[in-house]
């Protein structure tokens, strides 16, 4: 019996992704955060389903796979096996009965963590195709109208329209909520709930699940806060150590700070944004530092206690969290048509907020900016970066350049072709 409704699913935009995967592989792995809907989202594309994690019955399902992980595989296609990092074995099991049946759409997998390879014999290359989901974005949450498509926008094309006024409450709100299915419609007072759980189960189970190890609960915590500090910059692990020196007064072992954010980037707790260049020919240096981010800006939030009330009254800090925000929905909407999402700073001092690039190697730019008073001198760095960056040799200037704000009442072409757009607007 199928844990989800299918009539009371909601869509998400992973869902076209799924399709054509299961059409052209005989397994796809759906893999991303806890609690973000992978569950539900491979359930309603599947016909049968084996939740490893069942506790029914003292764990049944997982003691079944561990003895023999075939015995699991018999059902109705596409089959779920929901969190199958539980018992590694059950990759390389799913691997050999895609080669055996040669017929593609016969497994979908979830897992909320990278498991260590160990036990696993075979990557599964060109038999099981690997998908990344991530937290809903305003659009799927139904708090962005969609009337302005990403993808067209990329290409040049968008018409001007009327986008209804925006509240600084409401994007407070969305921002503190996060993208989490199930914290949809809670109240603004007890939006933190949930991601002060989601950070409590990590810490408490997940960290010393995913090899073994148990780490020091403090010191992840310390970490923790301060990459909540430095959501959506650049900042080194020199630069975190020593803003756990100076916000916490503690120390934490170099050595220990990457490890612990390689622990973090395999339960898909940290989903940093990858420095961008335009042409391996440019002669501009480049800085390599990827910008910080949790996998959803409601985590820093939380982690930061940044309440709706706190964060009304300190707009710097909700500026980061909103630039957080649109990033996350961006890089959304920017995978579903096969295009990538990185940031770009160079040693002249030009930084661009978010940038796209496409498959045809044309990229865009995008500033991020919270209030329409902010517009102008956006659109005004954003063409002076474009030219500038056009004149250089070996250098390829973005094609379209956009400011995504948030509390502006249309999206529009500017006179200086620079694009305008309201977050709460924006789709795939």
């Amino acid at each position: 019996m199928s844990i989800v409704k299918k009539e009371l699913y909601k869509k998400r935009i992973v869902d076209s992704e799924i399709k054509t995967y299961l059409a052209n592989f005989g397994a796809v792995c759906v893999e991303g955060p806890k609690w973000c809907g992978k569950t539900w989202t491979s359930s309603y594309h599947s016909n049968s389903e084996l939740l490893v994690g069942d506790p029914d019955n003292n764990f049944q399902n997982r003691h079944l796979a561990e003895i023999s992980p075939s015995l699991i595989l018999d059902g109705d296609t596409p089959r779920l096996i929901d969190e199958w990092q539980e018992v590694p074995s059950i990759w390389d099991a799913v691997r050999y009965e895609v080669d055996r049946r040669g017929e593609k759409a016969q497994f979908i997998l979830t897992g909320s963590s990278t498991p260590n390879r160990k036990g696993v014999m075979h990557s599964g290359a060109g038999r099981i195709g690997k998908l990344r989901m991530r937290t809903m974005s305003l659009y799927e949450s139904g708090d962005s109208s969609g009337r302005v498509s990403l993808q067209e926008l990329c290409k040049g094309s968008m018409d001007s329209s009327m986008t209804g006024e925006v509240s600084l409450t409401d994007l407070i709100y969305y921002v503190v909520r996060g993208g989490w299915p199930g914290n949809l419609g809670v109240s603004p007072a007890d939006a933190q709930l949930l991601p002060e759980a989601y950070l409590n189960a990590i810490l408490d189970d997940d960290v010393q699940r995913i090899d073994g190890v148990k780490r020091d609960k403090h010191k992840m915590m310390l970490l923790l806060r301060s990459l909540a500090r430095n959501e959506c910059t650049t900042a080194s692990n020199s630069r975190l150590l020593n803003d756990i020196k100076e916000y916490e007064e503690e120390s934490i072992d170099r050595d220990t700070v990457a490890e612990y954010l390689n622990v973090f980037t395999r339960l898909f707790l940290i989903d940093n944004q990858m420095p961008f260049s335009s042409n391996i020919r440019s002669s501009t240096r480049l800085k390599q530092g990827e910008k910080r981010h949790f996998c959803d800006p409601a985590l820093a939030c939380a982690l930061l206690k940044a309440t709706p009330e706190r964060l009304f009254h300190d707009l710097n800090t909700f500026g980061f969290m909103f630039e957080a925000m649109c990033e996350r929905d961006l890089k959304i909407y920017a995978e579903s048509f096969h295009a990538k999402m990185y940031h770009y700073q160079d040693y002249k001092n030009r930084e661009i907020d978010a940038v796209i690039e496409l498959d045809d190697g044309n990229w865009c730019a995008f500033e991020i900016k919270l209030g329409a008073n902010q517009i102008d001198k956006a659109a005004s760095e954003l063409v002076t970066i474009r030219d500038s960056i056009a004149a250089e040799k070996g250098s390829i200037p973005p094609s379209v350049l956009c400011v995504v704000c948030g509390m502006s009442n249309a999206a529009y072409r500017r006179p200086d072709g620079v694009y305008v757009v309201p977050i709460t607007a924006l789709k795939n």
